[in-house]
């Protein structure tokens, strides 16, 4: 809807700090963080070449639609493929809603196009199983309240 990514460092900037619940560090040890970095290894261009694709791994788009944000990201843009499963991979692009303005008041966050899981357990599944799915090679069975416990990051109640 005309939103850009901004990338990981700019939500970085106000996510960082414990009195905030410093998302970003909690987000630094999960496998998110370096789903794009899998992608780069010869393990991965194996599984691409067993499934057919014609690139390696880390260039194919079958698997960057999942291992990082690739979607309408403009060449000019500061978000990185390299940040792979980051903020804007769920909480979607960050243009509308980055500025601390909009980001103090939930509602104008929202429209401003955030999406937020905190409230509802089935949309935060419903985001999480468009990738953790049958059609992920490597994939056997996803738990997601065991998952989730491993990538929440919730904001202090404060």
């Amino acid at each position: 809807q005309g939103a850009n990514y901004v990338g990981v460092a700019s939500c970085g900037l106000c996510h960082k700090s414990e009195t905030k619940g410093n998302q970003l560090g909690q987000w630094q040890k999960t496998k998110h963080a370096q789903a794009y970095t899998t992608l780069t290894t010869a393990a991965a261009d194996s599984i691409a070449k067993a499934k057919g694709l014609a690139k390696p791994a880390a260039e194919s788009p079958e698997c960057l639609e999942c291992h990082a944000v690739t979607a309408a990201v403009p060449a000019d843009s500061k978000m990185s493929m390299k940040d792979g499963v980051q903020c804007e991979s769920c909480h979607g692009a960050g243009s509308g809603y980055k500025a601390l303005s909009v980001m103090k008041d939930y509602a104008k966050s929202v429209a401003g196009g955030m999406q937020d899981f905190a409230k509802d357990t089935a949309k935060i599944r419903a985001q999480c199983v468009k990738c953790h799915n049958d059609r992920s090679p490597t994939m056997k069975e996803f738990k997601f309240d065991e998952q989730w416990a491993k990538v929440a990051h919730p904001r202090p109640k404060t």
